[in-house]
């Protein structure tokens, strides 16, 4: 049995709670995707843990958690998760955590030149994509180009890594000296070779060729959970250029990041907020740049996990839900910040777009042109703490009701506070 868990908004909507509740009967938990650029964040009796590159499952050491092929790893911000959650007494070895030996790495030269793309965009009057600056997107250009350094070459000797590590530098030195910004000489290479190695050091016992354990896995017939990072429109097809990811946090995209086949998923959860929320740049029809913005903001308690920064929100647009139904085959929904929503007196949903003198029902690739038709509905009701849909208030469950009826998947979590046990399962 496995399960997709993906986002279908801009990222944010609480995939690791819903992964984090998955993991009450699943074996194995993967990371499939993206790197410390994500953030998760998953409350269990009453302490918060903020996660970047752990699956959510590490702190159920009945679990076996994995950080798959797909992801990109900055080895000094994992080793530093580990030791911050192990003082905090969570268990972490070998026996419930594995990173695939064919993960790729992030070194410092690509997180410099993250930063110089967004200074050179700015230098030609495009815009800023708004990244978090941790060298993602230059990692997954190296991966892409097929001298991006994995995470077995951590383990090999120090004469082959430096020489890799070099070539980087120089595929990337051009751009990091376009944009006035330091170059990585061979002496700083071989530094950076050294530390790596380190990093190899403390890591190796979790390393290996996940091939073989998936494959046990699949032929015992374990529960497998796949834990997306980021959602389906920040990915760098699906989303809009250049406002986006640079991997595929959807379904396909997650089956790829962990070396499983698509026909072995029998299920996946598309997780939404009952509004919607944005961080960085790009385009964002419903978003209420006005006091309801702030206060669904403030309710919500909408800051990056990753970095702090407060988001962008707005009404629930349910075209992009419907969109990213059919983008990753969601067999159902799960419906986070019920609570928050009805707060609210008069609430506004998208079912349709005003778009270049037509009306649409599909996120169309210039997305700023798209103009939100609105239904509403009345708020002013408490879902706090509820756990039985039977419970929730009939405006509340009219809101479900209806999205229900137009995106035609059944929502089967919904989320009324921030921890795990406020949860309706139906």
């Amino acid at each position: 049995m496995v399960t997709a868990i993906v986002g279908t908004q801009w990222g944010d909507e609480g995939k690791g709670r819903v992964s984090y509740f998955e993991t009450r009967n699943a074996n194995v938990v993967v990371r499939c995707t993206g790197g410390n650029n994500a953030g998760h964040t998953v409350v269990s009796n009453g302490q918060k843990y903020a996660l970047h590159l752990l699956p959510s499952s590490i702190i159920n050491p009945s679990v076996m958690s994995v950080i798959g092929t797909g992801v990109v790893i900055n080895p000094e911000s994992l080793i530093s998760e580990i030791r911050l959650l192990s003082e905090r007494g969570v268990e972490i070895t070998p026996k419930n955590l594995l990173i695939s030996n064919r993960a790729h790495v992030i070194l410092p030269i690509h997180v410099s030149k993250d930063k110089a793309e967004e200074v050179l965009k700015v230098k030609f009057g495009l815009s800023k994509v708004g990244t978090t600056g941790r060298g993602i997107g230059p990692a997954y250009e190296d991966v892409a180009s097929r001298y991006g350094i994995h995470m077995y070459d951590l383990l090999g000797d120090f004469e082959t890594l430096s020489k890799k590590i070099k070539f980087v530098a120089y595929m990337n030195n051009f751009i990091l000296g376009l944009a006035n910004m330091n170059h990585y000489p061979d002496k700083e290479c071989e530094q950076i070779a050294r530390e790596y190695l380190e990093y190899g050091e403390y890591l190796k016992a979790f390393i290996s060729d996940t091939k073989p354990f998936f494959y046990d896995h699949l032929d015992k017939e374990s529960s497998i959970v796949l834990e997306g990072a980021q959602a389906a429109f920040l990915d760098v097809e699906q989303g809009r250029p250049p406002f986006s990811t640079a991997s595929h946090p959807t379904a396909s995209g997650s089956c790829t990041g962990a070396g499983l086949g698509p026909l072995f998923v029998n299920e996946v959860i598309g997780v939404m907020k009952a509004y919607t929320s944005r961080v960085g740049e790009g385009p964002f029809p419903t978003e209420q740049k006005n006091e309801i913005g702030n206060k669904i903001m403030k309710l919500g308690h909408e800051y990056g996990t990753t970095t702090g920064r407060p988001r962008r929100c707005g009404w629930l647009d349910l075209v992009m839900i419907k969109d990213a139904v059919k983008i990753n085959s969601c067999t159902c929904l799960a419906l986070n910040h019920l609570d928050t929503i009805g707060k609210l007196s008069e609430i506004k949903v998208c079912i349709g777009y005003k778009y270049h003198g037509k009306v649409i029902n599909y996120v169309p690739v210039d997305h700023e042109n798209c103009e939100p038709i609105y239904k509403t509905f009345c708020g002013n009701w408490s879902a706090d703490g509820i756990t039985k849909f039977d419970h929730l208030p009939e405006k509340a469950k009219r809101y479900i009701d209806f999205i229900e009826e137009y995106t035609g998947v059944t929502v089967v979590y919904i989320g009324t506070g921030p921890d795990n046990e406020k949860t309706i399962v139906r």
